[in-house]
């Protein structure tokens, strides 16, 4: 019998705190077994502000999914996003090696190494570097160079760097909450890993998911990743207009925001009115709905502007028939897929969680918890855990990948021992 192979994701947002608990099968298919979520107060824009509350909230949220699937965590894949976060795109040559001028896997990863050869700032770290195509003597746009014959390979990457104190004071809080880290992983290329399809990334397509502090943007084309980059705006911004034009609690302001909000005021009834709580929190009083739409409208606005901005100053505007997928917990908010695409002038698509058909079944009776708020997450609704499923989706791939590495290097050994033992055997 197979032994029982479990990942687990942790989303480590603004707002919320997200544990998401897999089992991968022989044929490497995701049943997710356990998910918790709670409320997180030690993180600002992506960032951890208090290391101390940062590890109450992961460990709350890893109980609760400890809970629901019965098994002890003990490591994590963990999602980071900030306005720390950068990125490149890097070019890296390499001689072929070996005598049959056959690409080895060794091959491969030396032309990657040296495409890592870049100038980096002193306080930065290098998070990731992904393969965008190879080249062999020329011959471009190649996926997979492996086995190939040729004199010379080369490799077009895209690098991601991130505060070293960032990323270091993040995995302190995971660690301090009693778990180990097995990769820090761009929040982005997860969330892509889970609600994009291939022909999309084939295709070209842009992924925005909007969070609470921040919204990242990840361009996509030819199934890999072109571009990445991290806005410090979000859903969080939206929550605090609302609370200043209305004078009313942030909390009260959140919820308000989620049951009634609109991202195009002038699809909202001006006669409609909702009940809005005081900043005494004692009375409410009646406000015009069209008046809370036309608070959140603008901010909803700045952040596609700021979105449109980055993607042309990525060069890659003209590269996206796909258009846009958004997700992420704000993109829930109604009229907002339609603001983005007149702001956009591309079409948009709500990006839900589509490679693990189980997720619905916890969500149903899950809560997420909003500040001191608790709302039902409703199976539509799963663009709230996007991220957390795109990072186990990611770290069943890592987990795969590594033991099969492990397994070609074990039969190198045994075929290199083997002809050894044969050379001995015709010797003696």
């Amino acid at each position: 019998m197979s032994e029982r192979r479990i990942v687990t994701g942790l989303d480590i947002g603004t707002t919320k705190i997200c544990a998401i608990i897999a089992e991968v099968s022989e044929q490497e298919i995701l049943d997710i077994i356990g998910v918790g979520t709670s409320p997180c107060v030690g993180i600002r824009k992506g960032i951890v502000i208090d290391i101390d509350d940062t590890a109450n909230s992961i460990s709350s949220a890893v109980e609760k999914a400890e809970r629901m699937s019965g098994i002890k965590i003990d490591s994590v894949f963990a999602g980071i996003a900030g306005s720390h976060i950068s990125s490149l795109n890097s070019h890296g040559v390499v001689a072929i090696t070996g005598e049959d001028k056959e690409i080895s896997a060794e091959d491969v990863e030396r032309v990657i190494e040296a495409s890592q050869i870049v100038a980096i700032p002193p306080e930065k770290k290098i998070l990731h570097v992904l393969p965008r195509k190879f080249t062999i003597d020329g011959c471009r746009d190649i996926k997979q160079p492996l086995g190939m014959s040729g004199v010379r390979l080369e490799v077009d990457t895209h690098i991601v760097t991130g505060s070293i104190s960032s990323i270091e004071n993040l995995v302190k809080s995971i660690h301090k909450a009693g778990i180990d880290v097995k990769d820090v992983v761009l929040e982005p290329l997860a969330a892509g890993q889970a609600v994009l399809s291939e022909s999309e990334k084939e295709l070209g397509v842009v992924l925005i998911d909007i969070g609470g502090g921040t919204t990242d943007i990840a361009i996509f084309k030819g199934g890999s990743i072109l571009h990445t980059a991290v806005l410090p705006i979000g859903g969080d911004h939206i929550t605090s207009d609302i609370a200043v034009g209305l004078r009313t609690p942030i909390t009260s302001a959140e919820k308000i925001k989620i049951k009634h909000g609109s991202a195009l005021a002038a699809n909202v009834d001006q006669e409609e009115v909702i009940n809005v709580l005081t900043t005494s929190g004692k009375e409410t009083r009646e406000v015009s709905r069209r008046v809370l739409c036309e608070i959140i409208e603008p901010r909803a606005d700045e952040i596609f502007t700021l979105v449109k901005q980055e993607i042309a100053n990525s060069t890659y505007d003209g590269l996206i028939p796909a258009g846009i997928v958004i997700t992420g917990g704000a993109s829930l908010m109604k009229g907002l897929p339609k603001l983005a695409s007149e702001k956009l002038g591309l079409p948009v698509r709500r990006g839900i969680p589509e490679k693990v058909d189980s997720l619905a079944d916890f969500i149903d009776d899950n809560i997420y918890m909003v500040g001191e708020q608790e709302a039902n997450i409703a199976e539509d609704n799963t663009a709230v855990f996007a991220t957390g499923v795109g990072l186990v989706c990611y770290g069943s791939q890592q987990d795969y990948q590594q033991n099969l590495n492990m397994q070609n290097r074990s039969e190198l050994v045994n075929h290199l021992l083997g002809r050894v033992r044969s050379w001995f055997e015709d010797v003696f």
